[in-house]
């Protein structure tokens, strides 16, 4: 079993700039998929960007394309969303998923470990 506990959410203006940070136990993530969601309240969770599990391929979401970045850190069971030039409605609950070794990383399909979510509020 894999446990995900986010951080790094919080309140920022228009055009600044957060960092959000996963943390993974129970077992070693480095050979899974993971990868970011997001909902708005009153929204159907949405995929964000996901990694593959050396970090060498990643897909974004075409809203955050450009401005978001996924990266992540094997050796420390982390994976982390640098998110830059953030606009209000990137405000949402986001929340950090893995997929199972050896599965596909793309759109975060079949992401089975979820974690409790932080939130991120981008004020005008």
């Amino acid at each position: 079993q894999v446990q995900l506990v986010e951080s790094g959410g919080g309140l920022v203006q228009a055009g600044g700039s957060l960092r959000l940070s996963c943390a993974a136990s129970g077992r070693t993530t480095s050979n899974y998929p993971m990868g970011w969601f997001r909902q708005a309240p009153g929204e159907e969770r949405k995929f964000v960007a996901a990694i593959n599990w050396s970090g060498a391929s990643t897909d974004y979401a075409d809203s955050v394309k450009g401005r978001f970045t996924i990266s992540r850190a094997n050796a420390k069971n982390a994976v982390y969303l640098q998110m830059n030039s953030l606009k209000p409605e990137d405000s949402a609950f986001y929340y950090c998923a893995a997929g199972y070794s050896g599965t596909d990383y793309v759109r975060g399909r079949g992401f089975v470990y979820w974690g409790q979510g932080t939130q991120v509020t981008v004020s005008k």
